[in-house]
C-alpha cells in the first residue's frame, strides 16, 4: 500500500531546531565562559563552557580532526545527507526561495515547481533581496558572536569608528550572503563547495543515498544510449508526470540516477509518494542503499568502513576530553629586560625581569614564586600578586645576588628555575619556568 512521505516537514522542523540553537548559543554562560568562542581579541578560546588561552591552543588539532572524521562517518554512512538537511547554504536557500520568493512574494507559480518563476515585477524580485539582505545582516552578526560575544558585539558596534574591522567582516559577510543565496543559488552546492567534489570518493554500496527503483519504475533511464527503456516489472507505476523533476532545487532529473548535484534533501521522493499514493503504491524514489535495494533488505549501517570511523572518533573524543582536563590554571611568561644586570653600591648583583601572570581559572588567586638557587634572592616583589579571574597582570620582578661567583674574562650567565604558584592553592597550582641569571665578570665590580 502506498503512502505519502514528508521528508520536507522533517527537515524544515530540524531547521528550525539548528538555526534555533545557533542564534541561542552564543548567549548561554557558565562561569562567564561560552560554549564555543574563539575570541582574538582577547586570546581566549571557550569550549565546553571552559576557558583556554591561546597558549593552550593544543585542543585545536584534535577539534579538526574530531570534525573531519565526522564529515567522513557521516558521508560514508548517509551520503550527502549533511547537504540536504543540516547545511547553512541549504537552510538560507530554502528561507529564501521556499518562504520569500514563493510563499509571501509568489514569485514562484508554487512551491513544488523550483524549475520556473512567474511573469513578476522587477519590484517583486528587488523586494526579495532586501527581504534577504535584511536577514543576512542577522545571520552575519550571529556568526561573528562565535568570535565576538554578543555583549561586546553590540558595544563594538555603537562605538564603530574604532572598531571598523570588525564592521567590515559584518559587511562582507552579509553581502557573501546576498551573492551567495540570491544570485550564485545551487550553483555553490554544485560547483564552489569542496565536499561536492570529494563527498563521492567516500560512497561504498551500502551508502545511503536517493535512488531511483529502476526495477519497478515507470520508465528507465539508459546512460549508456540515452534512452527510456520500458521497465523490468510488469505493473510498474511512474506516470511521467515528472513532480520529481519540477521540485528538484538542483535542477535534476533523479531517475536518471544518481548524480553528483543530489544534495539528499529527499523533495523528489516527498513529491513522488504523493503521485504513487493516489494508486496506492510507495514512492518510486527511495533513501536506501544500492545493495538494499538490489537485495530487498535492510540497509547494512554496521560495517568495517564506519565501525572503523566510530572508533577512531571514539579515541580522539577521549583523548581531547583527556586534554582539556589538563588546563593549567595558571600561566606565566617570563622575559628579561634590555639590562643585562645592575650592581649596587654595596656590590649586590642585581637581574630585572618581566613577569607576566595569568589566572586562567574562575575565581581570583594570590600569586608569588620562588628560585631553586639559594644564592639567588627576591629583591621585588616583597608581597604576593592578587590576580583577577580570566586576567592577566604584568609584574617587574628584580633578583639579587651577593654570592658572587665570577669569571675574570667574561660575564657568567647561569640557568635558573622559577617555581610560582598560587598561594591559596599552592599544591594545586603552580607552574615551572626557567629563565638566565647573569653575574658580571670581575673588573665590572671595581
Amino acid at each position: 500500500m502506498g503512502c505519502e512521505k514528508n521528508y520536507t516537514s522533517r527537515r524544515h522542523f530540524g531547521f528550525a531546531i539548528i538555526t534555533a540553537i545557533a542564534f541561542v548559543l552564543p548567549f548561554i554562560k557558565i562561569n562567564d565562559s561560552h560554549f564555543f568562542l574563539l575570541s582574538f581579541d582577547k586570546s581566549k578560546l571557550h569550549l565546553l563552557f571552559t576557558q583556554f588561552d591561546m597558549q593552550e591552543l593544543y585542543l585545536m588539532p584534535f577539534l579538526f580532526i574530531i570534525l573531519f572524521l565526522f564529515i567522513f562517518f557521516l558521508t560514508t554512512l548517509g551520503g550527502r545527507v549533511w547537504c540536504g538537511w543540516s547545511c547553512p547554504q541549504t537552510i538560507f536557500r530554502s528561507v529564501y526561495r521556499d518562504l520569500i520568493q514563493t510563499k509571501i512574494l509568489k514569485i514562484y507559480k508554487n512551491i513544488k515547481d523550483k524549475q520556473k518563476q512567474q511573469d513578476v515585477s522587477v519590484f517583486k524580485r528587488a523586494l526579495s533581496v532586501i527581504i534577504w539582505a535584511c536577514l543576512s545582516v542577522l545571520i552575519a552578526s550571529n556568526f561573528l558572536w562565535y568570535f565576538v560575544p554578543p555583549q561586546d558585539f553590540f558595544a563594538y558596534l555603537s562605538d564603530w569608528t574604532n572598531h571598523k574591522v570588525l564592521v567590515g567582516f559584518l559587511a562582507c559577510i552579509t553581502l557573501w550572503l546576498v551573492f551567495d543565496v540570491c544570485f550564485l543559488k545551487e550553483n555553490f552546492c554544485v560547483y564552489v563547495c569542496p565536499y561536492a567534489r570529494i563527498q563521492s570518493t567516500m560512497f561504498d554500496n551500502d551508502t545511503i543515498q536517493v535512488l531511483y527503483n529502476e526495477e519497478r519504475g515507470g520508465k528507465i533511464y539508459d546512460k549508456g544510449t540515452r534512452l527510456w527503456k520500458k521497465p523490468q516489472i510488469e505493473g510498474a507505476q511512474c506516470t511521467g508526470c515528472e513532480a520529481c523533476v519540477k521540485i528538484c532545487p538542483t535542477h535534476i532529473d533523479i531517475r536518471k540516477g544518481m548524480q553528483l548535484e543530489c544534495i539528499n534533501c529527499l523533495e523528489c521522493s516527498d513529491a513522488c509518494s504523493k503521485v504513487m499514493a493516489k494508486f496506492n503504491f510507495p514512492s518510486l524514489i527511495e533513501w536506501t542503499s544500492e545493495n538494499a535495494q538490489k537485495t530487498h533488505q535492510k540497509v547494512k549501517y554496521l560495517r568495517f568502513r564506519t565501525i572503523a570511523y566510530v572508533a577512531i572518533l571514539s579515541v580522539a573524543s577521549v583523548v581531547l576530553v583527556l586534554m582539556s582536563g589538563k588546563k593549567e590554571h595558571m600561566l606565566l611568561n617570563i622575559n628579561r629586560t634590555s639590562e643585562l644586570y645592575n650592581i649596587t653600591k654595596d656590590k649586590n648583583v642585581e637581574n630585572s625581569y618581566t613577569f607576566l601572570f595569568q589566572n586562567t581559572d574562575s575565581k581570583k588567586h594570590t600569586y608569588y614564586f620562588d628560585t631553586n638557587d639559594t644564592n639567588i634572592k627576591i629583591v621585588r616583589p616583597s608581597e604576593p600578586i592578587e590576580v583577577k579571574p580570566n586576567h592577566k597582570q604584568r609584574v617587574i620582578v628584580i633578583l639579587g645576588s651577593k654570592n658572587l661567583n665570577l669569571n675574570d674574562q667574561k660575564d657568567m650567565p647561569i640557568t635558573i628555575k622559577i617555581n610560582a604558584y598560587a598561594v591559596d592553592e599552592k599544591e594545586k597550582i603552580s607552574v615551572d619556568r626557567e629563565t638566565v641569571f647573569v653575574y658580571p665578570k670581575k673588573q665590572n665590580l671595581n
